[in-house]
């Protein structure tokens, strides 16, 4: 039967867009039985889902909701991979703290639940265990067990193929979505009938359902990334952050211990912190570097990617770990909706309808545990 036929165009739940929060809906409402269909305006995943580290991140998320969707999504993350032939490239994370205030920070993390399984490492014991970590000016090193990291660029494809597979759900690519009035949903190319739609658009805020974005103050991120190549044979046992990550990750930046630490960041790193750098480096199958971000918001963002930004991430790199030079292989730009005060937003213009962004730039961390969120409570 082809894929214009009507019965082809009749689901239980209609996913628009494949990026991680859609493919993490469209798993969910496959595994309670459902028949799903998946539209996607693009011919395949280009943006935010595939422009990231690949790094699901649990120590660090915000306190709460945030926190725990990300364990779960961990736990799905860890069941899906196997079976869709995504490959876990690491797992764990080190935090290293080289300001005596990000210390301090650190020491009340771990007297938080959310430190459980964790461990604050003095530098000689993470140097024995990490040799990849700059020695220099270290003064402690948070070891969290907890997360994974994959190739964002070949999971999301390899994810979105399994669900095909192994669920039934059906994809079509290169279909852009032009109204949904559920249980109608009219694209570029034919019209769909479903029991209910669950739009998951990503960085569009200013197409449909855009009235409903407007009183909840949205606006544009975007961060440059590069992939790097070290020394033939360096390796990076897990993905590593430093002292301005914890500021920017509210599990840690919401601790009163944050204060001291921001203050001693605006006067030795304030523009790092103008452009919103952090450290992440995680390490791919190949050797290379994938090494990030900076963060910049706007109603509209240029496409164009700073020489000085990327001068400032890979001089926290080498200042991270041991590393004097690295060849720059890849450089980019991407794009995700982020919101100053919620970390994701799940709105119902009606009882079978639900429009979904994750406002926080952390759909590969937390999307599969809220789209285990919004069937359980639809």
């Amino acid at each position: 039967m082809g894929w214009a036929d009507s019965a082809e165009r009749h689901c239980d739940v209609l996913v628009v867009g494949a990026g991680i929060v859609g493919l993490a809906h469209a798993w969910e409402a496959a595994r309670r039985g459902l028949r799903v269909i998946v539209l996607e305006r693009d011919a395949a995943c280009i943006g935010a889902s595939i422009r990231n580290f690949g790094f699901v991140t649990v120590s660090g998320q915000r306190a709460g909701s945030s926190w725990a969707r990300a364990r779960r999504s961990r736990e799905r993350w860890a069941e899906l991979a196997p079976q869709a032939g995504i490959d876990i490239l690491q797992r764990g994370a080190w935090i290293c703290a080289r300001r005596p205030e990000a210390v301090a920070l650190l020491q009340a993390f771990m007297s938080t639940e959310m430190a459980a399984g964790c461990e604050l490492l003095t530098p000689s014991e993470a140097l024995r265990r990490h040799p990849a970590l700059r020695a220099e000016g270290l003064g402690a090193v948070l070891y969290s067990p907890h997360e994974l990291r994959v190739e964002s660029r070949e999971a999301i494809p390899r994810l979105a193929a399994w669900l095909a597979t192994a669920h039934g759900v059906q994809f079509r690519f290169g279909e852009a979505v032009l109204q949904v009035q559920t249980p109608r949903v009219i694209s570029a190319r034919a019209e769909y009938r479903a029991e209910r739609v669950v739009f998951c658009g990503g960085a569009e805020l200013n197409g449909l359902f855009a009235p409903l974005w407007a009183p909840h103050g949205l606006r544009q991120c975007q961060l440059q990334m590069l992939r790097v190549r070290p020394p033939a044979g360096w390796r990076l046992d897990a993905p590593v952050m430093g002292d301005l990550s914890l500021v920017r990750y509210e599990g840690f930046s919401a601790l009163s211990e944050a204060q001291a630490l921001r203050a001693r960041l605006a006067a030795d790193e304030g523009e790092s912190l103008a452009h919103g750098i952090h450290l992440i480096a995680v390490q791919s199958a190949d050797g290379s570097l994938v090494v990030g971000d900076s963060h910049h918001y706007g109603p509209v963002l240029p496409p164009f990617a700073s020489a000085e930004v990327d001068g400032l991430i890979l001089r926290h790199l080498r200042e991270n770990l041991a590393l004097d030079e690295v060849e720059v292989l890849e450089r980019w730009v991407g794009h995700y909706p982020s919101s100053p005060s919620h970390p994701c937003l799940v709105l119902a213009p009606d009882a079978a309808t639900r429009v979904v962004a994750v406002t926080s730039g952390t759909g590969a961390s937390t999307a599969f545990g809220l789209a285990e969120e919004l069937f359980s409570g639809w």
